[in-house]
């Protein structure tokens, strides 16, 4: 692949950042996430930095860093910052770049553009990453009908959890998109683990397109 690829979910707090960190990992990439809101404990770009195992100079650094571990909109306005969508600019790189964006499809950047808004000025892939757990059939395809509407590509989905087969399915019947893949909830994670198992649940040609 050498293309940028957005990373967004259909909620927070799902293991986006552990499918972005082997993601990034398994094709050699390029990192970026445009707008963390949180310092105090790890932040995604460290998270996927050290779960990744790539070389520091291949993780971006952010556009915004905002203190409070909010949506993008409320943290910049505690901050006292504005956040301009001119300012995200997707950057340049040799080779793919990952992106990661902030929540689910729908977090409003600032007081008028959301996710979804931004991913669609873009015009990249974005690949949905959704929980197996009870109630994705709902998430999921709201996030699908989200993006289409706004006539972002969607690469496909990628699950996070226990094989529930039927919500999979489901999802990417009614939805129409690409089942990429599943990744196990890993205990004792590190870089190891996570690249064991992202090889034996993803076909990595899936993601040479």
């Amino acid at each position: 692949m050498n293309q940028n690829i957005v990373i967004t979910g259909t909620d927070t707090d799902i293991g986006k950042t552990v499918f972005a960190a082997a993601l990034t990992a398994a094709l050699d990439a390029h990192y970026w996430k445009p707008v963390q809101a949180g310092l105090d404990d790890e932040t995604d770009s460290e998270a996927v930095a050290r779960l990744s195992g790539i070389a520091t100079h291949r993780i971006l650094s952010e556009k915004y860093r905002l203190k409070t571990p909010a949506s993008p909109h409320f943290a910049a306005a505690k901050d006292g910052v504005a956040i301009s969508a001119g300012d995200l600019n997707i950057p340049q790189v040799d080779g793919p770049l990952v992106i990661e964006g902030a929540g689910g499809a729908l977090v409003p950047i600032n007081d008028t553009l959301l996710y979804a808004d931004l991913f669609a000025q873009w015009k990249c892939p974005v690949i949905v990453v959704a929980s197996t757990k009870l109630g994705t059939i709902n998430h999921s395809l709201l996030t699908i009908e989200a993006l289409r509407s706004r006539g972002v590509p969607i690469f496909g989905v990628a699950f996070i959890g226990d094989e529930i087969a039927d919500s999979q399915d489901t999802i990417c019947r009614i939805g129409g998109v690409e089942q990429l893949g599943r990744l196990p909830i890993i205990e004792n994670l590190s870089a190891q683990a996570l690249s064991t198992a992202f090889h034996a649940h993803f076909d990595l040609a899936n993601f040479d397109q």
